[in-house]
């Protein structure tokens, strides 16, 4: 019997949201030679994510990391579109990279399964909101699972595979060997509370903020301990800056919730967030940015 649902049929990828995320997946997805339909709530919008798509593969060129011609074919797979049936029409997977609130990626995916192939294989990228309620919106939630990639998707490595109690096996199967041709590697997670990176990522993250609030060292030498003394690529803060703290009180606020006081935001995180200081997107967070560099 053959399986349900393959990497090796998935042709067509549509990503519904153009962000920082929904542009990253459709950027390794074309490179990797898929035809990709990049969905937003405006034409506008989904134009300034294809257009972000092409500045960093032009950045990839100038470097040598990506030849010009090979750029071009890429750009020439993805078509950006503010019609989400039109986007959905066709397609062999649907990758959802909405913001982290689960009643508008319910809604989306009611939309989406009125409109894309019976066939066709659903994703979520959240990063840490159940999947089995997420899928509860579908007919059939045994096609959807959660595909959680890292920021940004197109140098990150790690694919987070959540399945949930109803998940279909092959279908884990495929987003599993879809990410290798992506050129990630998979790890599969039962569908828990943070999965496996959010939950340890951010206890690192809070237990670091609560180190800045209580005068323990600053966010520079915290990072660089953590660097240095642990291997870490990047600095808990830093890292915290890129993610967006709104998105980290986002999630640490369903943690708490979900599996306890150790995940309760500290006040500094509630007080950056309340002043508009959210990282890097906003210029100021645990450190200053400019031009999307660290002042």
């Amino acid at each position: 019997m053959s399986a349900r649902f393959t990497a090796q049929r998935i042709s067509t990828v549509t990503v519904l949201g153009a962000g920082t995320m929904g542009h990253g997946i459709a950027h390794v997805a074309a490179l990797a030679g898929h035809d990709v339909r990049l969905y937003d709530i405006s034409q506008e919008a989904a134009d300034g994510g294809r257009s972000k798509i092409a500045a960093s593969l032009d950045k990839g060129v100038s470097l040598g990391k990506v030849e010009a011609g090979v750029r071009d074919a890429a750009l020439a797979r993805i078509t950006a579109t503010g019609d989400l049936a039109a986007a959905c029409t066709g397609a062999d997977l649907v990758v959802e990279a909405v913001p982290e609130k689960i009643e508008l990626k319910r809604e989306l995916f009611a939309a989406v399964d009125r409109a894309a192939p019976p066939d066709a294989l659903y994703a979520t990228n959240t990063s840490s909101l159940p999947v089995a309620k997420i899928a509860g919106a579908v007919a059939d939630p045994s096609r959807l699972i959660g595909m959680h990639f890292f920021n940004p998707v197109h140098l990150m490595k790690l694919l987070e595979v959540v399945r949930h109690g109803a998940s279909d096996d092959s279908a884990v199967a495929a987003a599993v060997a879809l990410g290798e041709r992506w050129g990630k590697t998979a790890i599969v997670v039962k569908d828990s509370p943070g999965f496996a990176s959010s939950r340890l990522g951010l206890a690192l993250g809070l237990e670091a903020i609560r180190m800045v609030e209580e005068g323990v060292a600053s966010a520079a030498d915290i990072d660089t301990a953590m660097k240095l003394g642990y291997g870490h690529p990047m600095g808990p803060l830093e890292l915290t800056d890129l993610v967006g703290l709104d998105v980290r009180l986002g999630i640490a606020d369903y943690l708490s919730d979900a599996i306890g006081p150790a995940f309760e935001p500290p006040e500094l995180l509630r007080r950056k967030v309340a002043d508009g200081k959210l990282g890097k997107k906003s210029g100021e967070g645990f450190y200053t940015w400019v031009d999307g560099k660290r002042a």
